[in-house]
């Protein structure tokens, strides 16, 4: 994806409203969500203690009435976490908190019960839905890479195989070099994500870089696309379409 359009969309999507609305524009809904996501997170890096500072007048607002998700939508923070600031600002300690909003507990309060449901519907990043679809977008793309190299012949061991034998581990790492889209690699990373700059580098420094120095060339698959002119370290190699329109062969074969 251009910059341009990358950086349109990214500060177009300031709520879930925005979500609907760019999906009737014939965007990818899978793909907003994450991007939607990554934007969220990184806001809350931002803002989360300028808000916490706020917890005694947020809490003054809903003895008087507010709702949580009022409070929510005044300081442009997450529902889930504007309700935690306010119910530990009244007392309330984070398990029990925690409890409530998985539904491990019954809330007694009707007041809050109606608002904790409500906060829980519209968090389309902290609520436990929301995590539960982080969860298994990561799980399908981990999936989809281990099918499509098992119907190409290829072999691999996974980072299930590989835990406790190496520091980091890929998602997949070959036995012998394999040629992928014409570049020779050794191992693969999947991400359920967006390959913008923050994401990418996060990623090279934790992970890709690491991953290099251990087990030579490899490819990150980012399933919800990535910016065109991501700068790559030596080494790291980037897609994002269909693995079924690319082109692999064994190393030693394309010699």
């Amino acid at each position: 994806m251009r910059y341009t359009e990358y950086k349109d969309l990214y500060y177009k999507l300031n709520s879930p409203e925005d979500l609907e609305r760019l999906v009737k524009k014939g965007y990818d809904r899978e793909m907003l969500m994450v991007l939607y996501t990554q934007r969220v997170t990184r806001d809350v890096k931002k803002s989360f203690y300028k808000v916490k500072n706020n917890t005694g007048r947020m809490l003054k607002d809903w003895r008087q009435g507010h709702s949580l998700m009022e409070i929510s939508k005044r300081y442009r923070f997450p529902p889930i976490l504007t309700a935690m600031f306010v119910l530990q600002e009244m007392g309330m300690n984070k398990k029990k908190f925690w409890s409530y909003v998985r539904g491990e507990e019954k809330v007694k309060d009707c007041r809050l019960e109606k608002e904790i449901q409500e906060i829980n519907e519209n968090d389309y990043v902290y609520s436990t839905w929301a995590n539960d679809q982080q969860r298994q977008r990561g799980e399908w793309g981990e999936a989809l890479l281990e099918e499509w190299l098992d119907s190409q012949g290829i072999d691999y061991r996974t980072e299930e195989d590989l835990r406790g034998v190496y520091a980091k581990t890929p998602d997949c790492l070959f036995e012998e070099p394999v040629v992928v889209d014409g570049k020779e690699v050794m191992w693969i990373e999947s991400k359920a994500t967006f390959g913008d700059v923050p994401e990418f580098r996060f990623n090279a420094r934790k992970q890709l870089v690491p991953y290099t120095e251990l087990f030579g060339p490899g490819l990150v698959v980012y399933w919800f696309g990535h910016l065109d002119d991501l700068e790559l370290p030596d080494d790291v190699y980037i897609i994002d379409k269909s693995l079924t329109d690319i082109d692999v062969e064994r190393g030693d074969d394309s010699r």
